[in-house]
């Protein structure tokens, strides 16, 4: 159990905590939600000790062992894969031990832990882990050094998810994720065998793989059971009633002070003027909530354009090398709301870039309007802000010839205010630079609005904002996101980016959803009907289950075999001296039961794959 008692603190003389409490069950899974810049980050820092409290206590069980991603992987010539195995401190350093270990009793502690912890699937539980999160069987063998940050980004996420801590702090984990690996994500959080706490403003997220909603508002926290939407409908009628009673109290209020104001100098009504104002004075005031701060995205209006604003007929594109994207025959106009699908790698970023005139067309024809002004964002220029500068500075060397209450102006239609503009970049939230980034990208009035992962880093209500302004904007858009309730609110034609080709998807994102989740990403064509007999068939594939009977009867017994090799490798007695030949030969049982068990599971696989082919 994780407990929070009272705490206090403060960042540069400003509160962030005053005697916030909250109390997280063991094995819940807990999203952490507030306004950008209210202490979420702080919060996880302090749950690791990485700072002092000024009061109050956190306590957690002992030597309960505590994850996060701090950073990115160091780039290295290490494999992906290795990094992330190396993530598991303990079983490392067990495996390492066990090279030099001499002693009988402490090689058997060692082989008994290393079972226990089961070490020797280790390897194929992180290859899972880095499937999951976009990475093949040929990037796993890569070094870290071949990847960008983003990506290795990932790569200290898989190794924390490796390593299963008792207490997982994760702060927004998909921002560095495409749509497949968020979705990988919700899933395996859901299954986490321990407590996790995490950051994150995603709806999708924080609806499916969460039981609790921990509330970090007005320097208090506040613990909900349930999903976001639940919690989001507490919190609606919870301030509804709270608006009310302020409401019926400021009239009751009224009421005695007009009666005071006119009998105080009254003889006669004297004491009931003075009860009143006691009255008054003993009336716990009721606090109406504190309506929250407009989150704003003010786009400007482009000018009205002939349809097509773009038309491609036939054009491949990509970078100097065979094209990414070929065959490509696309039509926008300016009303035009398209969001992009498709697995990681499958060309949705050069589409992008291709449509925001950064790569060339190759072959086949590309027309713009001639008057198209075009708004680009990715999560990029974010981090290629000058972080030493102020926004205001940003967007004065855009618009020099503009004052000063007007880039003002500007930057406070995108929710910062005067003392955000005089801050340094550096010194801005997440959520503030990617405001800054968007007001960039659209302060010349674009007819075309393209945003790659625009929602990173913006809390709920920006989100909720964005898609507003999204939905009122006069141009065309076209998103890349892996947060589905912002696609599916703004987005009103879906194009599928597959196998270097770009299609309209006829279905919805739903079923979009559930394709990625059970491995396709493109309905299935119906099975035409075989030309041979149906009981042929049906014998074909009673014979094909047979076999995957027999490969599982055959592991389950090696699995059991190797078990009982395991408990006999872990008695100590066995380390003796005087037993040297008969170790030998057990551990060459082992080794050829390991063996055995790794093609029996060959074996199967091809049998499955077989029969899910037939099927």
């Amino acid at each position: 159990m994780l407990r929070i008692a009272g705490i206090t603190y403060s960042v540069e003389g400003r509160p962030l905590f005053e005697g916030a409490s909250a109390t997280i069950p063991a094995g819940h899974k807990v999203g952490l939600v507030g306004r950008n810049g209210t202490g979420k980050t702080t919060l996880f820092r302090l749950i690791r000790g990485e700072l002092a409290l000024e009061g109050g206590e956190i306590t957690l069980p002992a030597r309960a062992r505590i994850g996060g991603v701090a950073q990115e992987v160091p780039s290295s010539a290490t494999s992906l894969l290795d990094t992330v195995l190396a993530a598991d401190a303990e079983r490392a350093a067990l495996l390492a031990e066990a090279e030099t270990a001499t002693d009988p009793h402490r090689i058997a502690e060692v082989q008994g832990r290393l079972a226990d912890i089961d070490a020797w699937s280790a390897e194929g539980r992180a290859s899972a882990i880095l499937k999951g999160l976009g990475f093949d069987a040929a990037a796993q063998a890569r070094p870290c050094s071949d990847f960008s940050g983003g990506w290795r980004m990932r790569v200290a996420l898989a190794g924390v998810l490796f390593a299963q801590p008792d207490y997982l702090l994760l702060d927004e984990p998909t921002n560095y994720l495409d749509l497949e690996g968020a979705l990988w994500l919700e899933q395996y959080l859901a299954r986490y065998p321990h407590t996790v706490l995490i950051i994150s403003h995603d709806r999708g997220l924080l609806n499916r793989a969460v039981q609790g909603i921990l509330h970090l508002d007005a320097r208090k926290l506040t613990y909900w059971t349930g999903p976001y939407d639940q919690f989001a409908r507490q919190m609606a009628e919870r301030r509804a009633v709270q608006a009310a009673e302020a409401k019926k109290q400021e009239a009751r209020r009224a009421h005695l002070q007009s009666f005071v104001d006119r009998f105080k100098a009254k003889a006669s009504k004297a004491v009931q003027a003075q009860s009143r104002v006691k009255m008054l004075e003993r009336m716990t005031p009721i606090t109406a909530p504190e309506e929250a701060k407009r989150q704003v995205f003010t786009f400007p209006a482009p000018e009205a354009l002939s349809p097509p604003i773009i038309s491609v007929d036939g054009a491949a594109t990509g970078y100097g090398g065979p094209p990414v994207l070929r065959k490509l025959t696309l039509r926008i106009d300016q009303d035009d709301r398209i969001a992009l699908l498709g697995r990681n790698g499958e060309g949705k970023s050069t589409l992008s870039k291709l449509l925001a005139g950064k790569l060339r067309a190759e072959g086949g024809k590309l027309v713009r309007h001639s008057k198209l002004r075009i708004g680009y964002f990715a999560q990029h220029q974010v981090d290629e802000l000058r972080v030493e500068e102020t926004p205001l500075q940003h967007v004065q060397r855009l618009r020099p010839d503009e004052g000063q209450p007007r880039l003002r102006a500007r930057l406070a239609g995108f929710g910062l205010t005067a003392d955000q503009a005089e801050t340094p970049v550096g010194r801005l939230s997440g959520g503030q630079k990617a405001r800054l980034s968007l007001l960039l990208a659209t302060i010349d009035a674009p007819h075309l609005l393209i945003l790659d992962e625009p929602t990173n880093h913006l809390d709920m209500e920006s989100r909720e904002a964005l898609v507003e302004a999204l939905t009122e904007y006069a141009g065309a858009v076209i998103l890349v996101s892996h947060d589905m309730h912002l696609l599916g609110l703004v987005a009103d034609r879906l194009w599928l980016v597959k196998g270097g080709e770009v299609h309209p998807y006829a279905q919805d994102l739903e079923t979009y959803r559930a394709q990625l989740l059970s491995g396709e990403d493109q309905p299935k064509a119906p099975a035409k009907p075989a030309p041979k007999p149906r009981a042929a068939g049906r014998d074909a594939i009673a014979a094909l289950r047979a076999e995957v009977r027999r490969c599982e009867d055959r592991l389950a017994k090696l699995n059991a075999m190797r078990d009982r090799l395991a408990a006999k490798l872990a008695e100590p007695a066995l380390y003796e001296d005087a037993r040297a030949g008969e170790l030998a030969t057990w551990n060459a049982k082992y080794a050829e039961v390991m063996e055995g068990l790794d093609r029996a599971e060959a074996l199967w696989l091809a049998a499955q794959e077989r029969l899910e082919a037939a099927a």
